[in-house]
């Protein structure tokens, strides 16, 4: 079967086409598996002590969660949809940048968190992909996420892939650890993923979920492993969806911004630019939160 996509991505520059491959990779190759992965990657960062204290600090996790879970997702979608440099980029960096920059956050904190976005969809679609990326693919999302990472003023950003890699694996074998901010906000997501089914269903999303999660994950979050059979069951169904989707007529619209799935803004994005997006004022800081996480 003939990819026009595929075929579109091997001729394009992974450094200089960034965007334009990680567009087409995100809207049209694998939108379901990168929205699987990034959420997943979210998840992933508040294992670190660091991070989910300041997440429960800000009370928006409990308050708020699908809110905070739209705005991010919307917005991210916006930078890839429109390019960094556009308009509608521009704004979406700036509401992005304005909510950090409410908070005192670590530069690693930042680089940490922009490396998930980099590989953990890579390892996602590596494992439950379609088809394997092409190593267009790859670079790009690491040019592309190194652009955004400077607009966003993160240092220090490794040069090249496998540096980039190799600082994400040294973070997380150094700062992976239980905490009790880790269980709160990961139960808060936890919680959130169920409720996008309906209540019978809540407990086996739970167990599915705990069952993708690896070792450090659990650990860090102080959640019990499920049975072996439950995530062998819910690799083999994202597996079979990938083997159906490979036989599927090429996407020819593009899934990112245009997508009205998200729940807190059912018009986006008609009557909406990226800054009417994300929390409107400061959150009140809880600082008992932030003690125990020092």
């Amino acid at each position: 079967m003939a990819r026009t996509w595929l075929r579109r991505i091997a001729e394009l520059d992974p450094v200089t086409d960034h965007h334009e491959i990680y567009k087409i990779s995100i809207g049209y190759e694998f939108p379901f598996d990168y929205q699987r992965a990034l959420e997943f990657a979210l998840f992933r960062t508040y294992c670190v002590p660091s991070i989910s204290a300041l997440l429960a600090a800000t009370g928006e996790f409990e308050k708020r969660p699908q809110q905070r879970y739209d705005d991010t997702a919307l917005l991210m979608a916006e930078i890839a949809e429109h390019g960094y440099d556009s308009e509608r980029g521009k704004q979406a960096l700036r509401v992005v940048n304005r909510a950090h920059g409410r908070y005192t956050i670590s530069n690693d904190d930042m680089l940490y968190v922009l490396s998930t976005f980099v590989y953990d969809p890579i390892d996602w679609i590596d494992e439950f992909g379609w088809r394997p990326l092409h190593s267009h693919e790859r670079d790009a999302a690491f040019y592309y996420f190194q652009a955004v990472g400077k607009r966003m003023g993160i240092k220090d950003i490794p040069p090249t892939f496998a540096d980039f890699r190799r600082f994400k694996a040294d973070y997380e074998r150094e700062h992976f650890q239980y905490s009790e901010t880790n269980h709160l906000i990961g139960r808060y997501t936890l919680d959130l993923f169920c409720s996008w089914f309906p209540k019978p269903l809540h407990p086996p999303v739970s167990l599915a979920v705990r069952g993708l999660l690896d070792e450090p994950m659990l650990t860090a979050f102080g959640f019990r492993a499920a049975p072996a059979w439950v995530g062998k069951g819910a690799r083999g169904a994202l597996k079979l969806r990938a083997a159906v989707v490979r036989w599927m007529p090429e996407r020819t619209e593009s899934k990112l911004a245009q997508d009205p799935g998200n729940r807190t803004y059912p018009n986006y994005p008609r009557g909406y630019t990226p800054e009417d997006l994300g929390a409107p004022a400061p959150a009140d800081i809880d600082p008992k939160w932030l003690r125990r996480s020092s």
